[in-house]
């Protein structure tokens, strides 16, 4: 499983493999600008990461901001607006504490990163705080997934083994385990990244990422619960292999 999942913890070495490892935006980015209110206001990349999202609807004519928690992903994403020529507003700040000097006619969570709010209470406090930073028309946008061991959990933790090129050079290879608590609704992952150069090993990173899910009904609920209005479920902003992917919007 290699979905956007990390928001505070990465290292330099994962946000390098995140930033080449990333899917294509182009499908989402249709998705968002059939969604997103143009002419009312500035939107918010409420977990912006490297930019992935972020710099390509700025490209089709969006007024984006970004808050991001980590700072190696944030100085990624500053890196990538000055490649296209951009420049915009962007926060080192959580969304479960998130308290800017804007408001926003809109916002969005993009690649189930909102489901990195493992406990519900931070999950709510996240949902109030951007509710919190919303105008008319206020609509917050979310994409979420089931993953498939929802309904078939495996026996064992899940390894997986993975290399990029970085636009630096050499490799970054990722091996991952994931393990599944279908009870608890949650996924613990443990990633080690190693950077070589030829043969040895020059860097060495270690993080641990867990995640939650929602069914459509629970993510309604949670949106209830937060005083949000006219929620509806959408079709997902793109196809995935894995899992059920899902967007939940709402006004709030």
């Amino acid at each position: 499983m290699r979905e956007r999942c990390a928001v505070s913890v990465q290292g330099n070495l994962a946000t390098l493999f995140e930033e080449r490892a990333e899917p294509p935006a182009d499908g989402e980015i249709a998705w968002y600008a059939a969604r997103l209110p143009r002419g009312s206001g500035v939107v918010l990349d409420a977990i912006a990461g490297t930019g992935r999202l972020l710099v390509p609807l700025i490209d089709a004519g969006w007024q984006v901001h970004g808050a991001e928690a980590s700072a190696t992903m944030l100085a990624r994403c500053r890196a990538r607006l000055e490649r296209c020529g951009h420049t915009t507003e962007l926060f080192r700040q959580s969304v479960v504490a998130l308290n800017l000097p804007f408001r926003y006619a809109a916002a969005f969570i993009a690649g189930g990163a909102f489901q990195l709010l493992v406990d519900p209470a931070a999950a709510l406090d996240a949902l109030l705080r951007l509710r919190a930073h919303l105008v008319e028309p206020a609509l917050l946008l979310l994409d979420l997934f089931v993953p498939a061991a929802a309904e078939h959990p495996p026996g064992a933790a899940v390894v997986e083994v993975q290399t990029v090129t970085p636009l630096d050079g050499g490799r970054i290879g990722l091996r991952s385990e994931t393990s599944f608590d279908v009870a608890q609704k949650r996924i613990d992952v443990v990633r080690r990244y190693e950077r070589r150069d030829r043969r040895s090993i020059v860097a060495r990173e270690d993080e641990t990422v867990s995640l939650t899910w929602y069914s459509e009904e629970q993510a309604v609920a949670l949106l209830d619960a937060a005083g949000y209005r006219d929620v509806r479920i959408d079709p997902p902003p793109c196809a995935r292999e894995q899992g059920r992917w899902f967007a939940a919007i709402a006004r709030a």
